[in-house]
């Protein structure tokens, strides 16, 4: 079953073309916190990430999608980027999800009947 969702699907993981390139011509170069294994060529001309689960580009971490836009030639395992004091840990985006954040006073947040500034309009 793996294998046909493998074959037949590219939003798991990586399709059966991508798993015979990489072994082809990928050269592993490191792996994020959430397990996505980056690659390159061996002459370092292309760059790409299989995921672990499903392919969602938000995903990858501000360190990783620098390496993989060529905007540095190190990737983040060799020179990490510095870190600011109020930086927080990435996450993926969580748009459209229950995970999305909803600003206080948000209908997502309260149901109408607890909120104070609403009142239910009755017919006579």
């Amino acid at each position: 079953m793996e294998f046909l969702k493998r074959l037949l699907t590219w939003w798991n993981s990586q399709t059966l073309g991508t798993q015979l390139f990489t072994w082809r011509n990928g050269v592993k170069v490191g792996e994020d916190q959430q397990g996505n294994v980056f690659y390159q060529t061996r002459d370092g001309k292309r760059r790409w990430v299989i995921y672990n689960g499903e392919s969602e580009a938000s995903r990858v971490s501000p360190d990783w999608h620098g390496w993989l836009h060529f905007t540095w030639n190190d990737p983040p395992t060799k020179t990490p980027l510095k870190r600011k004091p109020w930086e927080k840990p990435h996450i993926e985006n969580l748009t459209g999800t229950m995970l999305a954040y909803a600003p206080p006073g948000s209908i997502r947040r309260e149901a109408p009947a607890a909120r104070q500034d609403y009142e239910a309009w009755q017919p006579e």
